[in-house]
C-alpha cells in the first residue's frame, strides 16, 4: 500500500470541502482506495489529506495530476492559502523486526 500524503493551508474549510467533494480528478477512477481528511484541532486553516494506492506509479501519477491541473493556477484552487506539501509513503507495517 502507498499513500499520498498532502498538507496544506486553506482560506476556508467549508471552500475547500466543497472543491475536494467536486473531486476535479476522479479519485476512485485514479486509484484512490481509501482517503483520511485530518485537521489539527488548533488550526482550522490547515489539512492534511491521506490517499491510498495499490501501487507507486498510481500515486505518483496522481501527485502529477494534481500539480498540473488543480494547483498550479488558482483559479482551480481558490481555496488554498499556501502550497501543499507532499510525500509518497510505503506502508511497512511487519516488514522491519529487530
Amino acid at each position: 500500500m502507498y499513500t499520498l500524503q498532502i498538507e496544506h493551508g486553506i482560506k476556508d474549510f467549508g471552500m475547500w470541502m466543497g472543491a475536494y467533494g467536486a473531486d476535479p480528478l476522479g479519485r476512485a477512477e485514479s486509484g484512490v482506495l481509501a482517503e483520511r481528511i485530518y485537521r489539527p484541532v488548533d488550526d482550522e486553516h490547515y489539512v492534511v489529506l491521506d490517499l491510498d494506492f495499490a501501487s507507486h506509479v498510481e500515486a505518483a501519477a496522481f501527485l502529477d495530476r494534481l500539480r498540473s491541473n488543480v494547483w498550479s493556477a488558482p483559479s482551480a484552487s481558490p481555496a488554498l492559502a499556501s502550497g501543499p506539501k507532499t510525500r509518497i509513503v510505503e506502508q511497512m507495517n511487519g516488514a522491519y523486526r529487530e
